[in-house]
């Protein structure tokens, strides 16, 4: 096993070496070193980097690269220093609190892998120069009070004047802030028992 930089995404690879001569990369958790060994399989050593079903892993672990439907592969808990934690199962379905605080109900047949993410100092980098920012497709910002009225809802007046309403609007003129986006009648709502936007009021 090797570890190596990957441009597209904030986590370190690794590269795998089979047995059989195939080689594959696999998302890096963090402590993993050049020429350790990992295991994939339904049930395995409880072992950083290694991935198993859900209903194998004792509870209290981190895991990461997280299935949320069953075959569909790993999609959730994926960037660099991210871990989410099983809090415990109640049968066909397992507890897992996310990153972002939010706590949902997961299938014990899918499929996690044990540890963090690697590369947790990727929030600490410092950009630099406004041309790294554009290498990543990041355009700049203009504030809507810098526009003129015909352009944005906060343009107009005479320098840098407020927005001059009681609450800030797109470009399009809807409200800004506090209007939920979230689909009410979504399918994955059943399974989640506490959401984010929960866990933040709480923060407050």
């Amino acid at each position: 096993m090797s570890l190596e930089y990957d441009p597209n995404r904030s986590a370190r690879i690794a590269l795998l070496h089979y047995a059989d001569g195939d080689k594959r990369y696999i998302l890096a958790a963090e402590g993993l070193k050049e020429g350790d060994e990992v295991v994939c399989a339904e049930r395995t050593k409880v072992k950083i980097g290694n991935r198993m079903k859900l209903k194998y892993v004792p509870s209290g672990y981190k895991i990461y690269d997280l299935e949320i439907n069953v075959g569909r592969g790993g999609c959730s808990v994926r960037s660099a220093g991210a871990a989410a934690t099983l809090v415990g199962g109640d049968g066909k379905y397992g507890v897992v609190e996310m990153p972002s605080g939010e706590v949902r109900r997961v299938h014990m047949e899918c499929y996690a892998t044990i540890g963090t993410v690697s590369n947790p100092e990727h929030n600490l980098v410092c950009i630099g120069k406004a041309g790294r920012q554009r290498w990543c497709g990041r355009r700049p910002k203009v504030l809507g009070k810098s526009m003129n009225a015909v352009d944005h809802p906060h343009g107009g007046g005479e320098g840098h004047s407020p927005i001059g309403l009681k609450a800030p609007k797109t470009p399009w003129g809807k409200k800004a802030l506090g209007v939920r986006t979230r689909k009410y009648n979504k399918h994955s709502n059943r399974l989640i028992i506490r959401s984010r936007a929960n866990k933040k009021r709480k923060r407050r």
